[in-house]
């Protein structure tokens, strides 16, 4: 939840609607020439054919009733005529506009991110190298959230603008179809396995023409998750682990099938939520909170506090917690840009053994004695 929370003063909400038949699909699926290239994703699909792609969407927001199907077509290719329905980008994309801070790290692994002409409040941004071409004026503050500054858009002229929904209700949508945009609408952020996270990696792999490399790098972070996996494999989940913080009045503790459980899950803790089913989180009040997890031996804080002195200056209740007494407290947003930009919310999802790394340190510090943290700071 905290991470859904942060996407939304950092993007626009940009919505199409696009029916498509799921015979079709299967159709051109099931030609001698096309190749689905998803493994963990379960929200997208990318059918490779000859000079052209069938990108599928599935899940782009909670509860979405559609999909968003797109054809992704080199130039001077002639595409079926059954997959003329669909949006038509052309690629390898020269330009390009991302409306979230999350997809600044592919475009820097696949190392086009000098193509990159826009994006909504770049002040959100963190990445050195993608703040180098925004201090040079190559990357343009496009607006603010639903703000888009349509003007401006049309002066860039962006090849595709990729972006993501809550839902399908906004009204700048219209007036971007008319000035002849291209939009692209993801869900990455709607993915709950870490490594389906990752590999939305090949959509921009497919997006600029580097489809082995998207594979390569993204085959590189699976064997790097695996091998964190494999070293706590026979552990024992001895770290009674308590999570999140107070927003306002409520207590939002993450979800045993979410995001965040996940991780603990690999990283073999005893998540005291892990039985919550569901996704995303759950607002408890203070006093459940404390009843169950007084007792914890690791605290995973939420927020960007810096030291155990601010923590409990934002509430002297927190005090009451084993974890807080034994000075066992972790936290994983405070490390930012030069312009206040959250590195994990940007990184953490591009590189997800990176943050079982650093969670395998926090609860095994054994086995990691010489790794430093990448994205947690314990609070002292």
């Amino acid at each position: 939840m905290k991470y859904f929370f942060h996407k939304l003063p950092v993007v626009f909400v940009l919505l199409i609607l696009i029916g498509c038949k799921k015979n079709e699909a299967q159709d051109v699926v099931k030609s001698t020439t096309a190749k689905e290239s998803i493994e963990f994703a379960s929200g997208l699909s990318i059918v490779k054919n000859d000079g052209y792609s069938i990108v599928n969407v599935s899940n782009p927001w909670p509860n979405a009733k559609g999909k968003f199907t797109y054809i992704l077509a080199e130039k001077d290719v002639q595409i079926p005529d059954s997959l003329k329905k669909y949006p038509a980008i052309k690629v390898p994309l020269e330009s390009v506009v991302v409306t979230s801070t999350t997809n600044i790290p592919f475009l820097e692994m696949l190392e086009v991110e000098n193509k990159l002409v826009g994006f909504p409040h770049t002040d959100y941004i963190s990445s050195e190298k993608t703040r180098a071409l925004i201090d040079k004026g190559s990357v343009k503050n496009v607006g603010q959230n639903e703000k888009l500054n349509i003007e401006q858009l049309i002066e860039l002229s962006p090849d595709l603008i990729v972006t993501f929904g809550v839902d399908n209700n906004n009204p700048m949508l219209d007036n971007l179809k008319k000035s002849g945009l291209n939009v692209l609408i993801q869900g990455d952020w709607m993915e709950q396995s870490p490594l389906g996270k990752a590999e939305w990696i090949k959509l921009y792999g497919a997006l600029f023409g580097k489809e082995e490399k998207a594979k390569e790098l993204f085959d590189k972070i699976v064997e790097s998750y695996n091998q964190a996996k494999k070293l706590v494999s026979d552990k024992p989940a001895t770290s009674k682990v308590l999570y999140g913080s107070m927003y306002e009045d409520v207590w939002y503790v993450a979800k045993g099938n979410s995001w965040v459980a996940e991780f603990m899950k690999d990283a073999k803790a005893n998540y005291l939520w892990a039985d919550l089913k569901g996704t995303g989180s759950e607002g408890l009040s203070f006093e459940k909170v404390l009843d169950k997890a007084k007792d914890a031996n690791v605290w995973i804080a939420s927020g960007s506090f810096k030291s155990l002195d601010e923590l409990q200056k934002a509430n002297p209740h927190y005090a009451e917690f084993d974890a807080f007494k034994n000075k066992s407290v972790y936290n994983f947003e405070g490390k930012v840009g030069a312009t206040g930009g959250t590195v994990y919310y940007e990184l953490a999802p591009s590189r997800p053994d990176l943050v079982l790394k650093d969670y395998i340190k926090i609860f095994h510090p054994d086995l990691l004695a010489s790794y430093e943290f990448t994205f947690a700071s314990k609070l002292n």
